[in-house]
């Protein structure tokens, strides 16, 4: 490998947005780590970037387990001696027949989940992250927030829409404190997107937010993961502590 060649870690990799935004940013010319649960499709993605000439990986990753988390990064750390840019995708967004929990039937368990892998999870993937960017004096975190946290959501949970509003405080924290060493840490907040996760809500449901967009249809995992990109470019060194909304104009702030 390349002594300058990007590393990146993708959570939530094997599908959906996580993974288009891993294969792009491979694209880009980082040998990029896919990180997920286990599963065939996590090493059959892995192994169809490769014969595509791009540079990946897979790891086990359960972004909730400290232990888990450490473990990999001490592996990317001995493997690469380095970690440029960390996407922390991963996420949860647990619903009953498609339709979100009200707050009332909402349990403690789930509850306490969703803000473990959605929030904590950043948190725990970003302070492992950080002493690699620091002796580097280089670094890119991309947060994957929601719509949900931008404005009140008829699909996600209160849970989700709580652990997304959270990750956007917390990347303005993470900037803050980490801008000096070339660190930088946004926020993406995607609206209607096209993935497994969409499509656990019915069709009709979401044609009703397709209606609602500015432009006529839903979002694609490839325009969210070309936002990633610009975020993660050299070019976007002056942007930090900032949430870029890729919904289409279901919400404009």
């Amino acid at each position: 490998m390349e002594s300058h060649k990007k590393i990146a870690l993708v959570t939530g990799a094997a599908q959906g947005i996580g993974l288009a935004i891993a294969e792009r940013l491979a694209k880009d010319g980082a040998l990029v780590v896919l990180t997920d649960m286990l599963s065939d499709k996590l090493e059959q993605e892995t192994y169809r970037l490769k014969e595509q000439g791009l540079l990946a990986e897979y790891m086990e990753l359960d972004v909730s387990n400290e232990s888990n988390v450490k473990n990999v990064i001490s592996t990317i750390s001995d493997r690469y001696e380095r970690l440029d840019i960390l996407v922390n995708n991963a996420g949860i967004s647990p619903k009953v027949n498609g339709v979100r929990t009200k707050i009332i039937d909402t349990s403690l368990e789930e509850w306490n989940k969703v803000l473990q892998v959605n929030l904590t999870g950043a948190f725990l993937c970003t302070r492992e992250a950080l002493p690699l960017m620091i002796s580097n004096n280089w670094g890119r975190v991309v947060n994957m927030a929601s719509q949900a946290a931008r404005t009140f959501s008829r699909v996600s949970g209160t849970h989700y829409a709580a652990s997304k509003s959270g990750l956007i405080a917390f990347t303005r924290n993470l900037a803050a404190e980490y801008g000096t060493h070339g660190i930088t840490a946004n926020c993406i907040a995607p609206g209607r997107i096209i993935t497994p996760m969409a499509a656990v809500v019915s069709q009709e449901k979401n044609l009703e937010f397709a209606k609602l967009s500015a432009v006529g249809r839903l979002g694609t995992t490839g325009e969210v993961a070309a936002a990633v990109s610009f975020l993660c470019s050299e070019e976007a060194g002056y942007i930090t502590g900032s949430t870029l909304d890729v919904n289409g104009g279901t919400f404009m702030n």
